[in-house]
């Protein structure tokens, strides 16, 4: 059973796309962290470790859906040709995840894009040298700093994702916070890359954050100022960060993270 967080008439559904092992240490992706505080991210969240020693990732896709439609947030690691393929556990189970959850692809009408890393846009689009969007009635939403830094970053997923999705009259690109309906809306949360976003879910005093990058080890989690080796700019990401989990201004915020072992975490 696919896990799921109820918020008003907001249903929040993990959609799980593989697990495995980072590509570095975690020791050199947050070299900061001292004994203590890896110490203590290991009791919170003991399946991050595998039995190796290795930091084990999880790779996720959140459906927010409701009776106003189908938002998802990111794309996953992707097919066995996606842009994750050189380091990712390629292909990814999005599509079954999809199906256990009663979810056509034609049904989901928004895809906001947290950032344009490889293991977050890999179902974007489909098809090798037939590319198109997976998720073919689908806006797919990114922030313009994003678009404006990937050509530098990353030009493959510039011409893998972006300009099919262009093509197809699929991609809307946003500056800063945007409402998406009532309830959902995107935040800018810049710094793991310039355009990094995350979603907002409300209801009542009830919130979810999806987080993307936000936060990807626990060790961030429990020490937000912990600088991970693989943001663009450590100091706006720390902001970002610390805006999110110390929010004020509802009773219960849920966090819906892609990488962690448990989808949900309640702070």
């Amino acid at each position: 059973m696919l896990p799921v967080l109820q918020v008003g008439p907001y249903t929040v559904i993990a959609l799980a796309d593989g697990a495995g092992p980072f590509f570095s240490s975690r020791a050199e992706a947050f070299p900061d962290a001292t004994t203590a505080q890896w110490a203590a991210a290991d009791r919170f969240d003991p399946g991050a470790v595998g039995p190796d020693g290795r930091w084990r990732l999880q790779f996720r896709a959140f459906a927010i859906r409701s009776d106003r439609g189908v938002t998802l947030v990111d794309a996953g690691i992707g097919p066995a040709d996606s842009p994750a393929a050189s380091w990712a556990p390629v292909p990814g189970e999005l599509p079954a995840a999809l199906a256990d959850a009663g979810i056509e692809p034609s049904a989901v009408d928004t895809v906001v894009l947290t950032h344009l890393h490889t293991d977050h846009v890999g179902w974007a689009v489909v098809g090798g040298a037939q590319a198109r969007p997976f998720f073919p009635n689908a806006e797919y939403l990114v922030q313009q700093a994003e678009l404006d830094a990937i050509e530098e970053a990353d030009p493959h997923v510039r011409s893998a994702v972006i300009d099919p999705l262009r093509e197809a009259g699929r991609l809307r690109l946003l500056d800063g916070d945007t409402s998406l309906r009532r309830g959902e809306r995107v935040v800018a949360t810049p710094g793991h890359t310039p355009g990094h976003q995350s979603v907002l879910v409300a209801s009542g005093r009830e919130r979810v954050a999806v987080t993307g990058d936000l936060l990807v080890h626990a060790v961030q989690l429990l020490h937000p100022e912990l600088a991970y080796a693989h943001e663009r700019d450590p100091a706006r990401a720390r902001a970002s960060r610390e805006r999110v989990l110390r929010r004020r201004n509802a009773d219960t915020v849920h966090l819906a993270t892609p990488h962690l072992t448990e989808p949900f975490i309640a702070r």
